[in-house]
């Protein structure tokens, strides 16, 4: 892979070549995909979807939207710092294409933004519940309709994938959704694969997949025009990650490492004793002991640690991945850069206390059951009134919940869902884009009027 190729400025639809030495400063490719992801509907929704804690009323608890910006801003940090080593290495980039250590920054901040875009309400129990109704709930009578690379989308629902087909798909009148940057959405593939075939691999790119069958077209046309390395062959689409996907990755490892953890912190999961343990081993290079016990109060001092923590784990990300960028450029980078920190030991102690004290504790565990029925109950009706419709034999019923749909999403207004797959992924995505509080709100209308 080649720098110039993975910078394209390219979006869909465009018929020539965009030059970066062209380019306007002042309102810059990469920056123009960040206003465009701020400005989207389905960024908004992130504001009420959950981070940790679901239906959580507390105000200092993230949501995907502060998460969101949070990543943003590390990546920001984080692709800067690699861009100036980048734009000294290979001093061409800036002299003959007029690339700049910024773009590096712009490119990763606006990928990260986006980096949880497609994700449903309620967290990851929102991911497994769409795909448990159709791998063990009422969606395992639709099996034998559809091809394997299908079933296989539906079953291990995938919010990365979803996020690919929130950025890129059409719709009547809306050519390429919000048309983003190749490079931008290079630096967004974490898992630049489809669904099948799931075999166990070391690489840490196969770990997922990132894109549906509907978007296979399109992922393949972004894959090649970058320059992505193939890694499968035959019927098979996948691809080594873009270079940029490694810090998209490490500024989100960063972020829910650290600060769900405060998050923890905050709402009595963990206790000040055991966080400032853990969170000094982070910064015990780093600290300012005097400005440290000058803090008064938990939040300040939690405040303090963090900030530090996340300044010391970004030049971490840095200096693995200028270390191994030959080796990542050629496809031969199969891990996470927070894989090969010298904080991994500090790192996997925060990560193994969070599972058990905030994931796994009882007010989250709750709150993901109530979202896991309130998601399977939605899928089923919406299903069932969409696939009627379709097949012209709608009850009233049917036809009174279909008029309940956002306009984009109702039949008459959502192009055409010719095949079974389309249909079902139409309404899993429907039910994806719904916030904590939109879903609970539908399932007591669905549940108040059930027929």
């Amino acid at each position: 892979m080649n720098w110039e190729q993975l910078l394209s400025l390219k979006r869909q639809g465009d018929k020539g070549k965009r030059l970066r030495i062209e380019q306007d400063d002042t309102r810059l490719g990469f920056e123009v995909d960040y206003d465009r992801i701020i400005f989207s509907s389905a960024f908004r929704s992130l504001q009420d979807k959950t981070q940790v804690v679901p239906l959580s009323k507390t105000d200092f608890v993230h949501t995907r939207l502060t998460h969101s910006l949070e990543v943003s801003v590390v990546g920001r940090s984080i692709g800067r710092l690699v861009g100036k080593k980048i734009i000294e290495k290979y001093p061409y980039l800036q002299e003959i294409h007029g690339y700049q250590a910024n773009d590096f920054g712009a490119i990763v901040a606006a990928a990260s933004l986006a980096h949880d875009i497609g994700n449903p309400p309620f967290g990851h129990s929102g991911e497994k519940a769409i795909g448990e109704y159709f791998s063990i709930g009422k969606g395992q009578k639709f099996k034998e309709q559809l091809t394997d690379k299908e079933w296989q989308d539906l079953i291990d629902f995938e919010g990365n994938a979803n996020g690919f087909s929130v950025l890129t798909s059409s719709r009547p009148g809306i050519e390429g959704s919000i048309r983003l940057t190749y490079a931008v959405l290079g630096a967004f593939m974490k898992y630049p694969k489809e669904s099948l075939p799931k075999k166990p691999t070391s690489n840490i790119a196969d770990k997922k997949y990132g894109f549906f069958q509907t978007d296979k077209k399109f992922f393949k046309e972004v894959a090649d025009e970058l320059g992505l390395i193939p890694n499968k062959s035959g019927n098979d689409i996948g691809y080594e990650r873009h270079p940029l996907a490694y810090l998209v990755e490490a500024a989100d490892d960063i972020c829910y490492t650290i600060i769900d953890f405060e998050d923890g912190i905050n709402l009595g999961l963990v206790s000040e004793d055991f966080a400032l343990e853990y969170l000094i081993k982070l910064v015990k290079d780093s600290i300012d002991t005097t400005k440290y016990n000058s803090l008064t109060t938990k939040e300040d001092r939690i405040s303090y640690l963090r900030a530090l923590a996340i300044g010391n784990l970004i030049n971490d990300a840095v200096r693995i991945f200028i270390e191994n960028e030959e080796a990542i450029l050629k496809g031969e980078f199969p891990y996470a850069l927070t894989d090969k920190s010298k904080y991994k030991a500090q790192i996997d102690d925060i990560i193994k206390l969070s599972v058990k004290n905030i994931y796994q504790s009882r007010e989250v565990i709750e709150k993901e059951l109530s979202g896991y029925q309130m998601i399977n109950n939605l899928l089923d009706k919406f299903i069932t009134a969409y696939n009627n419709n379709y097949e012209g034999k709608a009850t009233n019923y049917d036809k009174l919940l279909l008029k309940i749909l956002p306009e984009k999403h109702h039949p008459d207004a959502s192009g055409d869902k010719e095949t079974l797959y389309e249909r079902l992924l139409h309404i899993c995505h429907f039910i994806s884009m719904l916030t904590d509080g939109k879903a609970l709100i539908y399932n007591k209308i669905i549940s108040n009027n059930n027929c």
